[in-house]
């Protein structure tokens, strides 16, 4: 949904039957996935007021916020427009600051559980070269900072922002990403830009910068751009970087390339997303903006390995033809349950209305709630 009835509406058409499956007796995580336009909308104390009272009723709590589409995401063309506006732009900002505002309304009374907000990993990687762009996102993304920071003072609650790597923008690789914090978010001037607005301490500004400021580290673009699991995590770590939200996705891997890879692909190259490509040869790596664009290389890319950024259903590793990265998904669950990687996971598969049919015949209320049960069992171990 794009606009707050619409979503309103598909939450109470769904979450009742999935909760019913997959926490049956107890409360059950949403995270929210809300437009510029719904969430002006939500701001609004009544319609605030009823979905809280939904939530309340019915056993549910929102921890976290999906802030990566401003505008349209759904039975339109999206493609490279999902990025925009970026982060150097101020409706960005605002929407951001709004999107925050409202989770820390909605988070539940529980001093021990902060909220999370995913978002556009700045910019896309093109629209990055242009004169100054680099330095207006760092400023931008400083300046919500301490938006987060006024709102902890005023609320008592704990929201961070989680930048999400993507192929093919700013932040594509996890290096790429340590060394943008480092430069632009967690550096000298970050401190002291925090500190101008918010009036901290320099020791203060830089605990905040590194509290309110994270990745969203989504498995299927870390599958998809052949990160390595651990050694990606630890580069994290190591740089004092949070991950507040691990996003539990999965792609499209074709194991070997072969002539008769571009009509078995066909059905995947759809007209809403954007569906990055990177080849693999050995050590080399080639990077394609979309499926089209990957398919012209066909004669030259027979026998590489392929992963396809297209969200399948995460309790599929075989498709028809290909397998999909889900053993990657696998070894992010096995660290996690060996040293928790984010204080919150989300499953995100947003493409069920534009997968092949034969991919979705289960509808998707029961298919999340399939999704939910795999990922609980995966927990376990």
């Amino acid at each position: 949904g794009e606009t707050w009835p619409e979503v309103f509406s598909n939450l109470q058409r769904h979450l009742p039957a999935i909760k019913g499956q997959v926490a049956a007796g107890r409360d059950m995580g949403v995270g929210l996935r809300l437009s510029a336009i719904a969430a002006e909308a939500l701001s609004e104390p009544e319609a605030l007021a009823e979905f809280q009272a939904f939530l309340e009723r019915t056993g549910l709590y929102v921890f976290t916020i999906n802030g990566f589409p401003y505008g349209p995401f759904h039975g339109v063309r999206v493609k490279e427009l999902v990025y925009q506006p970026d982060w150097q732009y101020q409706e960005r900002l605002a929407y951001t600051d709004l999107l925050a505002d409202l989770l820390a309304a909605l988070l539940p009374e529980d001093p021990e559980l902060d909220g999370s907000i995913s978002t556009v990993p700045g910019t896309f990687k093109p629209v990055a070269e242009g004169p100054g762009v680099i330095d207006e996102i760092a400023a931008n993304l400083i300046r919500h900072a301490a938006h987060l920071v006024e709102l902890r003072a005023g609320t008592g609650r704990t929201i961070a922002l989680a930048l999400e790597p993507e192929p093919c923008c700013l932040l594509e690789t996890i290096d790429e990403t340590v060394a943008f914090f480092e430069r632009h978010l967690f550096g000298k001037a970050a401190v002291r830009g925090l500190r101008e607005l918010t009036g901290l301490s320099a020791g203060e500004a830089e605990a905040a910068l590194r509290r309110h400021l994270g990745v969203c580290y989504d498995v299927c673009h870390a599958a998809v751009e052949f990160e390595d699991a651990a050694d990606s995590l630890d580069a994290l770590r190591r740089a004092g970087i949070a991950v507040p939200k691990l996003q539990l996705s999965a792609a499209l891997k074709i194991a070997e390339v072969k002539p008769e890879t571009a009509a078995q692909l066909r059905p995947f190259d759809e007209p809403v997303y954007l569906h990055q490509v990177i080849a693999r040869r050995g050590e080399e790596l080639t990077r394609h903006l979309d499926l089209p664009q990957a398919l012209e290389t066909l004669e030259a890319s027979q026998g590489a390995e392929w992963r396809v950024h297209f969200h399948v259903p995460i309790f599929f590793d075989q498709l028809q033809h290909f397998s999909t990265t889900q053993d990657f998904l696998r070894q992010m669950l096995a660290l996690h349950r060996q040293e928790p990687i984010a204080p919150h996971l989300e499953v995100e598969t947003y493409t069920w209305d534009v997968l092949p049919v034969r991919y979705r015949q289960d509808g998707i209320g029961p298919a999340i709630a399939r999704e939910l049960a795999w990922v609980l069992d995966q927990l376990r171990g």
